[in-house]
């Protein structure tokens, strides 16, 4: 058997006295012995937000449960704790996949979440019509009725949403007397009017906020609806005086105020999160 000294030998005298072009000699030797490792495929790479499940997923499945029975069965199958899925809409109005399947009225998809994981709630209990368990929440904590759901959807909405079959949830919720939706501050069409506009506060091209007033996602009144540019809109609920809530995130207060020529616009969270003046040409 030859020794392998000499040929280490000869290559560590080539490093010194070949000139640069013939340097990779002993790089390629090295790739001709160990073909697997040289061609192996980088690994993948991992998210920074590992081992947190990918947002993007949780709000398709939060979206979907509200409608889509085939597309929710899919992302279950392939991540089965998506039946617990939630997503912030926005100010904090967190939705979770069951939720939206409650206040739509939707059975088949909200009995199919709670079978594979999803965790009942008293809005879930007064859709599917489980008059008992809803006199129980009740009674273990008096006025629980009053709570609100996902976008600020009342619990005898929910009963309401299931139609026939939760009609004696509806009728005892009915019966509390506070288990509707909140009044709200009319808003004049000369106060609509004077808020609407684009708000911006940045550079960047989602440094903006429209607040239009229109009719929204289905809802037979027009409401005011902010939206930063590029996502999803939130109505907002008037208490008077052009002060505002998000639905589904009644402790933030969204506020315009007059001042000189321009009108100012103010988001406390609970404090002071952004103050804009509407754009110029938007007045």
């Amino acid at each position: 058997m030859h020794s392998v000294r000499p040929r280490r030998n000869f290559l560590k005298l080539a490093s010194l006295l070949l000139p640069a072009p013939f340097l990779h000699v002993e790089s390629a030797l090295a790739a001709l012995a160990t073909p697997a490792q040289a061609t192996a495929p980088a690994p993948p790479s991992v998210s920074d937000l590992f081992p947190t499940q990918p947002p993007e997923l949780a709000r398709e499945m939060v979206t979907v449960s509200h409608f889509n029975f085939k597309r929710v069965q899919e992302l279950v199958d392939a991540r089965p704790s998506l039946a617990r899925a939630a997503w912030d809409w926005g100010f904090g109005d967190w939705e979770t996949a069951l939720g939206a399947a409650s206040h739509m009225g939707n059975r088949p998809i909200a009995e199919y979440l709670i079978a594979k994981g999803a965790r009942p709630s008293l809005f879930s209990s007064a859709m599917l019509g489980h008059l008992e368990v809803v006199k129980a929440f009740i009674a273990a904590q008096p006025g629980v009725q009053r709570i609100r759901g996902p976008h600020s959807i009342p619990l005898l909405a929910h009963a309401k949403a299931g139609g026939a079959a939760t009609r004696p949830v509806f009728d005892f919720l009915q019966s509390l007397g506070d288990a509707g939706a909140d009044p709200l501050a009319p808003l004049s069409d000369a106060d609509a009017a004077s808020i609407t506009g684009s708000y911006t506060f940045g550079p960047a091209m989602n440094d903006q906020i429209d607040i239009t007033f229109e009719s929204y996602l289905g809802h037979p009144e027009p409401q005011i609806v902010f939206a930063r540019k590029g996502m999803m809109g939130r109505p907002l609920c008037h208490l008077g005086d052009r002060v505002f809530y998000p639905v589904g995130a009644s402790a933030v207060r969204i506020r315009f105020t007059q001042q000189d020529s321009a009108m100012l616009m103010t988001i406390e969270d609970p404090a002071l999160v952004l103050g804009v003046r509407r754009s110029p040409k938007s007045s």
